[in-house]
């Protein structure tokens, strides 16, 4: 695993919206006042992914030509 980038205060000031590029590529940066570590900055993540039934409801529209599926595929899959 890839160590935290370090800035100090004053650094992390002046470089800010680079720290925000870094972080939003994935990366965590350590903030630190007199050597001593005294804050971690990651990226927030989206909320949580749902991957349960019914978790893309309303998100999946299906083609009005999509055609039904045969009798014997359907009656395969349990859908008949």
């Amino acid at each position: 695993m890839e160590t935290a980038r370090r800035y100090d205060v004053h650094e992390a000031e002046a470089h800010f919206s680079v720290i925000l590029e870094q972080v939003a590529a994935g990366a965590e940066v350590v903030i630190c006042e007199s050597g001593e570590p005294v804050a971690k900055i990651i990226a927030l993540r989206a909320r949580g992914m749902r991957t349960g039934r019914g978790s893309l409801r309303g998100q999946i529209r299906v083609h009005a030509a999509f055609d039904a599926l045969p009798g014997d595929t359907a009656e395969a899959y349990g859908t008949r």
